[in-house]
């Protein structure tokens, strides 16, 4: 009797996903004075325009400082743009070259390839974070009351928003396309979401409203791990990210399933 064939055994290709993640983020650095200096300066003209302007008539919110309360709003919306923009281009430039078929043709599995391309995006998003975080500590007195959930937050939201961005990298049909779901949707939203206000300065009928925008929860599991406050329980903050998570980990896997848009 023949002996029976054993099941294939598959490896997890460490070398490939160190080396596009290494390629990735060789290209950030790169350029790393332009994208650190363009948060810099964003988040100081924030500031200055924000704090002096209605700092001056908001002294506080919810017992917090106004140039303090703005900064969890200031490092989600950099965040946010971030991520979707960074990976959004690493994976829609080689389908623009055509490189993205070797990719495919290569012994390297889609789990693989996202791995790689998001976790390179969600690390420069953390990254220009950071820096906003230490930016903003010069314009303002902060103290973290949960550190831990901070860093959670971020990185979540990073890796969740990078899924993202990979997602519309594979859709986009051109460059324009890139930046029209970042510009158009995930920048109102995030104005509209409580990055600079409490919706709880809204009347009733508008809060009830801006609870069906998801950046609300966002931001507010965020600024909870500073403050220890928000307008919404960390518990929804928190489901509401993981909720975001599964969607784009569900709509990353029937787009390798079905190859959509990447073998045609």
């Amino acid at each position: 009797m023949n002996a029976p064939m054993s099941a294939p055994v598959l490896r997890f290709n460490r070398h490939a996903v160190v080396a596009i993640y290494r390629t990735e983020m060789a290209r950030f650095f790169r350029t790393i004075g332009q994208s650190l200096i363009a948060p810099v300066m964003t988040t100081s003209l924030y500031f200055i325009v924000f704090g002096s302007a209605i700092g001056s008539r908001i002294p506080q919110v919810g017992g917090v400082d106004y140039g303090a309360f703005i900064v969890p709003g200031l490092i989600m919306l950099s965040l946010l743009t971030q991520s979707l923009s960074n990976a959004s281009f690493a994976i829609y430039f080689p389908r623009f070259t055509g490189t993205v078929y070797e990719l495919l043709s290569a012994p390297v599995s889609p789990v693989e390839i996202v791995l790689a391309y998001v976790g390179a995006a969600a690390s420069k998003s953390v990254v220009i974070g950071l820096v906003i975080l230490a930016t903003s500590s010069l314009f303002v007195r902060m103290h973290i009351e949960h550190p831990a959930w901070m860093v959670g937050f971020l990185v979540l939201t990073s890796l969740t928003f990078s899924l993202f961005g990979f997602i519309i990298g594979i859709w986009a049909k051109g460059f324009e396309q890139l930046q029209l779901i970042p510009m158009l949707v995930i920048t109102p939203l995030t104005f509209l979401g409580g990055a600079f206000y409490s919706i709880d300065m809204l009347p009733p009928f508008w809060r009830t409203v801006t609870l069906f925008n998801p950046v609300v929860y966002l931001v507010d599991g965020f600024r909870w791990s500073f403050f220890g406050q928000a307008d919404v329980g960390v518990g929804w903050s928190l489901a509401a990210t993981l909720g975001l998570l599964a969607v784009c980990m569900v709509a990353v896997s029937w787009i390798f399933r079905t190859g959509y848009r990447l073998k045609q």
